[in-house]
């Protein structure tokens, strides 16, 4: 009984995870968004990437303030500068990679 009980539980759970996600696609594709909305939506990616940059280099603690974590700080202007210089997201990414890994391993090899 509290099999089948958590397994309609999953699937109705599924069903409205899927449809909360799919919709809005539907609903734009056929109806449109308002310029204002459209306008707005211009600046959300730029302020999403900021917010997942920030919160990667800052230890927030709860009654701390703040504090960097320097390595990640440091990777972060060589690869906006190659982010802004190739407008290539596959490319950023892998330099970013590759750049903390490095910097990862000269803190190791410094005993940093």
């Amino acid at each position: 009984m509290i099999n089948n009980y958590i397994f309609v539980a999953i699937l109705f759970s599924a069903l409205v995870t899927w449809l909360s996600r799919i919709s809005p696609f539907v609903l734009v594709k056929y109806r449109g968004l308002p310029k204002i909305v459209e306008r707005f939506l211009q600046y959300l990616p730029v302020s999403i990437i900021f917010a997942l940059i920030l919160s990667s280099i800052v230890n927030g603690k709860i009654g701390q303030l703040p504090t960097f974590k320097w390595l990640d700080l440091i990777a972060v202007f060589p690869t906006s500068y190659f982010a802004f210089k190739y407008k290539n997201l596959i490319a950023t990414v892998v330099f970013g990679v590759v750049l903390m890994a490095l910097l990862r391993y000269l803190a190791g090899f410094l005993g940093l």
